[in-house]
């Protein structure tokens, strides 16, 4: 994976090929009775610049239900901070300096001191845990915010208005993708997020920029040919998780409701994208402008 790469996935997410300029973020599949939409989100915005495009608002409207890749609404920060120490924490035997080397440690040391993260805490901390939390840090330092993010923005109108909200996965589904890489690729995803680090700003903003543009052909050369170079990591956070998918959403669309489907945009675009697979079973995706 090529430098700078690695950080746009987080913010995307954790897309047959998809190469026309589409116009819309948000595509229309049709079932016999009815309609599933399915968007790609940015899972982090800044506050200024976090309104969404208006064919969010057509497809929320038009839709009974919502499904993110996360049902955020049930969502227990008691049960996500129970599960981290129980599969995101080193052995007691084990050291963040002797898991990923010295030159390594002596980096991240540094960018956790920048961004006030104290090196007891990381420490103890699995490499890809230490890597999501140097990110998310960053990010917030950047202005980005999940709050303020797509996922959430829809899930606070949803709560309001009543609509029911469901999930793709599950909370230790989704943060067990990571803790499946070897720990030498959780080395080397550290140490991508800390070479990444700097220049994370500027480059979520382009990929910011295309999302909103709906500019499917910009987005998969922003994320998609770099992850060659780093085939376990697309294949644990983006493939594999893309296939356990297709057959929620295509069960979706033999239902009589309409359904909101939001799912981080790299998993739209490039090749083994959701659209593309559903694409090989016969449906059909049209943009919705």
């Amino acid at each position: 994976m090529g430098r700078k790469k690695c950080c746009r996935v987080l913010a995307l997410g954790l897309l047959g090929c998809l190469t026309a300029h589409a116009g819309s973020p948000v595509w229309a599949i049709h079932g016999e009775h009815n309609t599933v939409y399915v968007a790609g989100s940015v899972h982090l915005l800044k506050a200024n610049d976090s309104t969404l495009p208006a064919a969010f608002d057509r497809a929320y409207t038009g839709s009974q239900a919502l499904v993110m890749e996360l049902d955020l609404g049930k969502l227990d920060p008691m049960e996500a901070a129970g599960w981290m120490m129980e599969h995101g924490m080193l052995p007691e035997d084990s050291s963040l300096r002797k898991t990923i080397g010295e030159e390594r440690y002596r980096r991240v040391c540094a960018e956790a001191a920048r961004l006030g993260l104290p090196m007891e805490v990381a420490d103890k901390l699995a490499p890809w845990v230490l890597g999501l939390q140097l990110m998310e840090l960053q990010y917030a330092q950047l202005g980005f915010d999940s709050q303020a993010g797509v996922e959430q923005q829809l899930e606070r109108r949803a709560q309001t208005d009543g609509k029911p909200t469901s999930g793709l996965e599950t909370m230790s589904e989704q943060l067990g993708v990571f803790e499946t890489l070897s720990p030498p690729e959780q080395a080397r995803f550290l140490d991508l997020i800390v070479t990444e680090m700097h220049e994370v700003g500027s480059e979520t903003q382009s990929v910011v920029s295309a999302w909103r543009a709906g500019d499917s052909a910009k987005l998969a050369a922003l994320l998609g040919d770099e992850y060659k170079s780093f085939p376990a990591l697309y294949r644990t956070l983006v493939s594999d998780r893309n296939k356990r998918w297709v057959p929620q959403i295509e069960k979706l669309l033999k239902a009589k409701d309409n359904y909101f489907v939001v799912v981080g945009a790299l998993h739209l675009v490039g090749d083994g994208g959701l659209l593309e697979l559903m694409r090989r079973d016969g449906f059909k995706a049209e943009a919705l402008n």
